[in-house]
């Protein structure tokens, strides 16, 4: 699905990135009409090669486009990914055969946030990242340039009801994981490796309320330093690439299992 609007995306990687992984998308690519180097020229021939048309430019108008942003002389007009309803998660879902990994982000505002989480889902191997409509940023041109080409490859999932969200995922079996500083529970000692979706909230006031008394398990990560929180999109780094190692490797943990603590659950 696309948005109406193109948007610019810049940056020699990320140009690069919008070619590779989604070439149909783009829409007509702008190089700097001064430079002749390696690099420039990759992008025109990846370019060439997507049968997109490139433009040559004066840096001045580059400038322009990008906004202070550090254009490296490559710019990308691009139809963005539209965000996906509750509808397109369930045909996800269901045409997922691991164990589902899902990312939610609940109230995330900052959209470089966003974008480094969907740059870090992309890898982790996440199959949707979940977000609420309101007080949340979408797709913007700065989220699609930080994310490098992972705004196409991971379905960016908006819904009006997040709960009902939540209810309808445990209803399919997948476990919920709340982050939380307040927790009892170490992310490390929690078996991250059956159908999951973690779930962490906005900058400065984490998961709201609702949110937090629907998830089956709160878990905190362990904090040895001066600062009390880290940034949404570190944390979800941490959480994300430790179900990953766990995945990967097959471990059981002889700590708290998510799966199997029913005490522990938020009611």
């Amino acid at each position: 699905m696309r948005s109406n609007n193109p948007i610019p995306i810049v940056g020699i990687h990320s140009v690069r990135a919008a070619l590779q992984h989604g070439g149909e998308g783009v829409l007509e690519v702008w190089l700097e009409n001064r430079r002749r180097d390696r690099r420039l020229a990759e992008v025109a021939e990846l370019a060439y090669q997507a049968g997109v048309a490139v433009r040559r430019v004066m840096r001045d108008e580059l400038n322009g486009v990008a906004e202070g942003v550090n254009h490296q002389g490559a710019l990308a007009w691009v139809h963005t990914p539209a965000a996906r309803g509750e509808a397109a998660l369930g045909t996800i879902l269901d045409h997922t055969q691991d164990p589902p990994l899902l990312l939610i982000l609940d109230g995330v505002q900052d959209p470089h946030n966003l974008g480094a989480c969907l740059r870090t889902a992309d890898a982790a191997g996440v199959q949707a990242l979940i977000a609420p409509k309101d007080k949340a940023v979408g797709l913007t041109a700065v989220a699609c340039k930080v994310a490098s080409g992972a705004a196409r490859t991971v379905p960016y999932v908006q819904v009006t009801n997040l709960a009902r969200t939540i209810a309808s995922l445990k209803e399919r079996g997948i476990w919920l994981i709340g982050t939380t500083a307040e927790a009892g529970t170490d992310l490390f000692e929690t078996d991250l490796t059956g159908p999951l979706a973690l779930a962490l909230g906005g900058e400065g006031k984490g998961l709201r309320r609702l949110t937090r008394e629907r998830c089956d398990l709160l878990v905190r990560l362990p904090m040895l330093g001066t600062v009390e929180s880290l940034n949404v999109s570190v944390a979800a780094g941490i959480c994300l690439y430790e179900a990953l190692r766990q995945r990967q490797d097959g471990l059981n943990h002889t700590g708290v299992s998510s799966k199997k603590t029913t005490n522990l659950r938020e009611n």
